[in-house]
C-alpha cells in the first residue's frame, strides 16, 4: 500500500508550523509523493493567515518540484450550525478544503452540538473532508457522522498526528471511524497533518490501524491522484473542471 498523495500540510502562515511551500514541496518530492495539500488555517485561528491570504493562494503553482499542489484551508467550524471562518466566496476558488473543530475556534460542546457542528459543516457543498474527528475534546455521535459524510459525498480524514503528536486519546475513536467507514463504504483520506517539512507524507500510524483492520485499498483516497482528482471534479472544483484537450494543440 503506497501513498502519494498528503491532503493535510501546514506552511509557517499557520503561525504555529515552521517550513515554507518550497521546503514542504522538496520534502514531497524526496518521499516520493505526487500530490499535497497546502492547507494553513483558517483566520479565527490565533496566528493564522489573514483572508486575504487565503484568497491569494492561486499565485502557488500548481506543480513544484515534480509535485502537484492543491491550494487549500483547513478552515475552522466556528459554532454549532456549521459556520466556518472562510466565506463561499474564497472557498469556492480553492482546490480542496478541509473542514474542523479547534479548541480556540469553538468551545467544546456536549455529543449532539459537536455532532450537529461537523454534520451542517458537510452540508457545505465545498467542504471536501472533516479532519482529524476522532479528537476526544470534541466526542461526537460517529455513526451518524460517518452515514452523513457518505450522503454528502465528504472524505473522513484518518489523521496521523492525532496518533502520535496531538490530540492525545485519539487512538480507540479513529479506530472506531475507520471500521465504520469499511461498514458503510465510506471514502477516508489520510493526512499527516504536518507542521514541519520532516512530516509531510508521514503516514505510519494510520497504515498500521489500516492493515490491522483490513481496511480496503478502493476506500482509500491516497493511492491514486488521478482518482483523487475525479473525486475533486465530482465535487466541482473549478481547477478540475478546466479540462484542455491536448490533441488539439
Amino acid at each position: 500500500m503506497k501513498f502519494v498523495i498528503d491532503t493535510h500540510c501546514h506552511t509557517i502562515s499557520s503561525g504555529h508550523a515552521y517550513s515554507t511551500v518550497l521546503e514542504i514541496a522538496r520534502e514531497a518530492n524526496n518521499k516520493g509523493l505526487e500530490m499535497i495539500g497546502i492547507t494553513d488555517h483558517g483566520p479565527e485561528m490565533p496566528g493564522g493567515p489573514h483572508i486575504f491570504h487565503i484568497g491569494n493562494l492561486k499565485v502557488i503553482p500548481e506543480k513544484i518540484y515534480g509535485v502537484e499542489i492543491l491550494r487549500g484551508v483547513e478552515a475552522n467550524i466556528i459554532d454549532y450550525n456549521g459556520k466556518l471562518d472562510v466565506p463561499d466566496e474564497v472557498l469556492e476558488k480553492l482546490d480542496i478544503v478541509l473542514a474542523g473543530l479547534h479548541p480556540p475556534c469553538i468551545d467544546p460542546g456536549s455529543i449532539e452540538e459537536n455532532t450537529n457542528a461537523i454534520l451542517n459543516a458537510m452540508e457545505n457543498d465545498y467542504v471536501d473532508v472533516i479532519v482529524h474527528p476522532g479528537n476526544p475534546v470534541f466526542p461526537i455521535d460517529k455513526e451518524r457522522f460517518v452515514l452523513k459524510a457518505k450522503e454528502t459525498n465528504t472524505l473522513v480524514e484518518i489523521n496521523n498526528s492525532s496518533f502520535s503528536v496531538s490530540r492525545e486519546g485519539s487512538r480507540e475513536n479513529c479506530i472506531e471511524i475507520a471500521q465504520l467507514c469499511k461498514k458503510y463504504g465510506v471514502k477516508v483520506v489520510v493526512g499527516s497533518d504536518s507542521h514541519v517539512a520532516f512530516d509531510v507524507g508521514k503516514f505510519d500510524k494510520v497504515l498500521s490501524i489500516f492493515r490491522d483492520i483490513d481496511m480496503p485499498e478502493e476506500l482509500i483516497m491516497n493511492l491514486n491522484v488521478e482518482r483523487f482528482k475525479n473525486y475533486l471534479k465530482s465535487k466541482k472544483k473549478i481547477r478540475f473542471l478546466e479540462t484542455t484537450d491536448t490533441s488539439k494543440m
